[in-house]
Parts: structure tokens; C-alpha cells; sequence
């Protein structure tokens, strides 16, 4: 068997940091998404894995590199304009040959894996086996109508009207019976070719098609708010592991990573929590939920909930919760013009800089969304 990563889209609600980096690479605990996805493929037990991607291909390939060392196969497969999903299969024919696979989006986080369900398909081997997850919303999704037994009776993308609230969540196993499949649809009314509609050719053909409902947590993270729910999540699987440099006047409490390099002085983190290496924590507090990259810098700051990104510094910086802090971005509470002013974090060359006034910091909860190399500076 082999597998299908998509990695294509454009990542727009997830503007800002999408301009910069690519969706797919944004940290959870600290890995990238796609570093996730990769690694419940390999523990079905798949490690010869296509990549599809647009424009993104340079900084993927650079984070994932040809995967040896997640120990899996990487072979990348571009796509000049997104077509759809049913036109990802068809661009990657030479690579899929005629193996069964497991197609699966890029961007979509379910940490409990989906071995249960390899090995259903495995077992029984139908033409196409989807993954379907109950949600409120499946007018935002392909649905599935599904019989008693589990076999697919109808799939829809998007209805106006669903009739079940079963929602395809972007894992798919196939047999070489979808090629058939893709080659026969038409492009949709919004010029794309729908892997929903080759599905529903195998059903209509009589062709085998069954679903497995996933219980467990899925999240597609798309959105700000999703990233850092599925950061919550992931982080509470944690094993404490302290392996860097921790002065005798900081408190470390619970599940907590502190990576190798790493130094805290005069801190307080509360797991679950996880500090990157070589990355500074001196007179602050890191709250629970919280995941801080490689070679960051925080100082006298308090934040819980949140995701900084690698090289990022924050200083003076107190009540923030519910934040993603981008890539090298610089953020600091300044003192008023009257007063002796103090050095603020540097950015990098060419960022966008900004000067925030208001009430205290110290004295309130604050949210930040910040985008890669942006520098914050916020009045006293």
C-alpha cells in the first residue's frame, strides 16, 4: 500500500501566517502538521508516501526533506493550479501504479490514528473505504448516506439539504478501481474534479464502497482557532522529560518537554507545556497548553494557551492566552517617552512594526495573532 498527502491549498484562513509558510507547516506541540500526517501513515505501517503540492513545493520539501528521518519514503508531486481532490489522484497515476492507498489530506490532525481502519480495509478490501465523523455543520463537507451494514449508498458534496450529518474528513483508502473512476467525472460547477463524484461512479457502478465512522478527535486545522484546539489536545498526551538547564529558584509542574539547550531562570511552567531548544524562559511564567519553539526568547512574560513560533522573543510581555506568535516576530512592552527607554527585541530586516497603546498589559488578558517577522512594540 502506498499513500497520498495532499498539501496544495493556499491556507487563507489562516492569513497571516499562510503568507509566509505554507499551512500544512504549522507547529502542533511543536511539529508541523504534515510531520503528524506522516507519522499515522507510517504507523499503518505505510512508509512510501507522494506528497502533492502547489507553489509550496521549496519550503515543504525543506521540512520534510526525502523523510528518512520520520523513516518513510517522500516523492514529490506538484500541482501547477488546485483542480480538486480527484485531480490530486489523477496527477499522481505514475507514482500510485496500481497499489491501494490511503489518500489523506494534508492539514487534518487525528492524533488517535486511523489503524482500526487500515486494517478494515485490509481485511475486506472494498473498491473505496471513507472515513465519516458526526459535525454539527455538513453543509460545509462531502456526506455520506450509509446503511445499516456500512456500506455507502450516496455521497454529496456540500449540500444545500443533508440528509445525514456524517461528514467525509479527509482520510480515504482505495483500490486501483478509483483511476477508472477519476478518469469518467467532469469537472464540478466550480471546476473541479471531486473525489465525491468518483465515489459515488463506484456506487453507482455497484462497485463496493464502505464507511467507518471515526469517533475519536479530528480536527481540520484551517483556522487560528483550530490550530491552538488541536495544540491543547495533542499537548495532553505529554511525558514529562526535563533535559536541559533549569535553575534551583524555577518551578516546573506537571507534563512538561523542556528540549535539550533549552534554559529557564527564575521561571514557572505549568504543564501540559513544551519548550523548544535552545530557546531562553527567564523571570516568566508559561501556563498550561502552551508550546514555545526552538531559540525563542522570553523575559518577565506571562502567557497560557498559546503557540509561539521558532526564533520569536517576548519581553515585559504579561496576560496573553489564546495567541499565535509567528516565526522571529518580536513583541515588547516599552516604557512611556518620560521614562529611560530600554533596548527593544530586534526584528528582522524588512518587518512590519507597529506601536500599541492602551491599558497596561500587566494588568489585563490580552490576544495576539502575529504574523512571521512582525515587530510589536506596546506603550505602558
Amino acid at each position: 500500500m502506498k499513500a497520498l498527502v495532499l498539501s496544495g491549498g493556499s491556507g487563507t484562513r489562516l492569513r497571516p501566517f499562510s503568507y509566509s509558510m505554507p499551512k500544512q507547516l504549522i507547529p502542533i506541540a511543536n511539529k508541523p502538521v504534515l510531520e503528524h500526517v506522516l507519522t499515522a501513515i507510517r504507523d499503518i505501517g505505510v512508509t512510501d508516501i507522494g506528497i502533492v503540492v502547489g507553489n509550496q513545493l521549496r519550503a515543504i520539501s525543506a521540512a520534510l526533506g526525502d523523510g528518512s528521518a520520520l523513516g518513510v519514503r517522500i516523492t514529490y508531486i506538484q500541482q501547477t493550479e488546485p483542480l480538486g481532490l480527484a485531480h490530486c489522484v489523477a496527477i499522481a497515476r505514475d507514482f500510485l501504479g496500481d497499489d491501494d492507498f490511503v489518500m489523506y489530506l494534508g492539514d487534518n490532525m487525528l492524533p488517535e490514528g486511523v489503524a482500526a481502519v487500515a486494517a478494515e480495509f485490509r481485511a475486506k478490501r472494498p473498491a473505496a473505504q471513507v472515513v465519516v465523523h458526526k459535525v454539527p455543520d455538513p453543509q460545509a463537507f462531502g456526506v455520506a448516506e450509509v446503511a445499516a451494514d456500512g456500506s455507502v449508498l450516496r455521497l454529496v458534496e456540500k449540500p444545500a439539504r443533508p440528509r445525514t450529518d456524517l461528514a467525509l474528513i479527509g482520510v480515504y483508502f482505495f483500490t486501483p478501481a478509483i483511476h477508472e473512476a477519476v478518469s469518467a467525472i467532469e469537472p464540478s460547477a466550480r471546476g473541479e474534479l471531486e473525489i465525491t463524484d468518483a465515489i459515488q461512479w463506484l456506487v453507482a457502478r455497484g462497485e463496493t464502497v464502505r464507511a467507518s465512522e471515526y469517533s475519536g478527535y479530528w480536527k481540520d486545522t484551517g483556522r487560528v482557532e483550530d490550530v491552538l484546539d488541536c495544540n491543547r489536545e495533542v499537548l495532553r498526551t505529554l511525558t514529562r522529560s526535563v533535559a536541559a538547564d533549569v535553575d534551583e529558584v524555577s518551578e516546573i509542574t506537571g507534563p512538561v518537554v523542556v528540549e535539550p539547550g533549552a534554559r529557564v531562570v527564575r521561571s514557572r511552567i505549568e504543564g501540559p507545556a513544551i519548550i523548544g531548544a535552545g530557546t531562553l524562559v527567564e523571570d516568566s511564567h508559561v501556563g498550561p497548553h502552551t508550546s514555545v519553539g526552538s531559540h525563542c526568547v522570553l523575559r518577565d512574560t506571562r502567557l497560557d494557551d498559546s503557540i509561539v513560533l521558532d526564533g520569536a522573543s517576548l519581553s515585559r510581555v504579561r496576560g496573553l492566552y489564546g495567541s499565535v506568535i509567528g516565526r522571529s516576530a518580536a513583541i515588547a512592552t516599552v516604557p512611556p517617552p518620560e521614562a529611560a527607554p530600554e533596548a527593544a527585541p530586534e526584528a528582522a530586516p524588512g518587518a512590519a512594526t507597529g506601536v500599541t497603546t492602551g491599558p497596561r498589559m500587566a494588568s489585563s488578558r490580552h490576544r495576539l495573532v502575529v504574523g512571521d517577522h512582525t515587530r510589536i512594540e506596546v506603550a505602558a
